[in-house]
């Protein structure tokens, strides 16, 4: 039996285990399963690994993506650069235990953005300073899109929402929530963005996808602007952490 898994707290908006339990039964992967290992401290984590002989693998969610770090063997160039990691390899030699970090998120943003916005414009706002919104950084750099990362704290992104005017929002017309803001199940909430200075040449993405249509999307949508949710980068980003696992 190989076990798979995601941790990170809380857990019960996840809809990863439900994706790779479909993916399995189509693909016809036997003795294999997928669980949710919710981890209220990170410091957690040796025990769970040590506890699970079967673990060969895991994604890592909110907050731990920052926070994981310390306790990795190793990260590849892209987890590095990004200074986050949602996949981690589990390796097992001579007794030894060998957790090796990837950042897979870059690469479900990158294919699910292209899916539905295939001319990626020149400019982006990224709502969030954490692991994630360092991922959409990331893929947007790759995209030749430059990024700027609005935080609540001054010093944690590139700018604060008090910063943000019509000139800003005017010629940054990608604007990404990467906070857990809106989330199930506190659905009303929202970042505090200036939502009356969207237009219809506005595209709005939510990293979020339950609820499909957040309350950032609701208020982006009735200000005219496309609205796109993170359903599909989470199945991007699925299978690319199953062919780190399978490598």
């Amino acid at each position: 039996m190989k076990l798979y898994g995601l941790i990170g707290y809380p857990l019960e908006h996840s809809a990863s285990p439900d994706f790779f339990k479909k993916k399995f039964e189509k693909e016809n992967i036997h003795n294999t399963d997928y669980k949710l290992f919710p981890l209220k401290e990170i410091t957690e984590l040796p025990r769970l690994v040590a506890e699970n002989p079967d673990l060969a693998g895991f994604n890592v969610t909110s907050p731990y993506k920052q926070a994981i770090l310390p306790l990795l063997t190793r990260t590849n160039i892209a987890a590095t650069t990004i200074g986050a990691v949602n996949t981690v390899k589990v390796v097992r030699e001579d007794g030894a235990i060998i957790l090796h970090g990837y950042n897979t998120d870059y690469i479900g943003f990158a294919e699910s953005l292209m899916e539905v916005l295939p001319h990626t414009p020149r400019r982006a706002l990224i709502l969030g300073a954490g692991g994630a919104a360092r991922a959409v950084r990331y893929a947007l750099s790759l995209m030749h899109c430059t990024a700027t990362i609005v935080s609540r704290t001054t010093g944690k992104g590139d700018i604060t929402y008090e910063d943000l005017t019509a000139e800003i929002v005017s010629n940054h017309p990608l604007v990404v929530n990467a906070t857990p803001l809106g989330m199930f199940p506190a659905t009303d909430s929202c970042p505090d963005f200036p939502y009356e200075l969207l237009t219809g040449k506005h595209f709005l993405f939510d990293l979020i996808y339950n609820p499909g249509e957040t309350e950032f999307l609701r208020r982006g949508r009735l200000r005219g602007a496309r609205t796109g949710n993170g359903l599909s980068m989470l199945h991007h980003q699925a299978e690319a952490s199953w062919n780190v696992w399978c490598s």
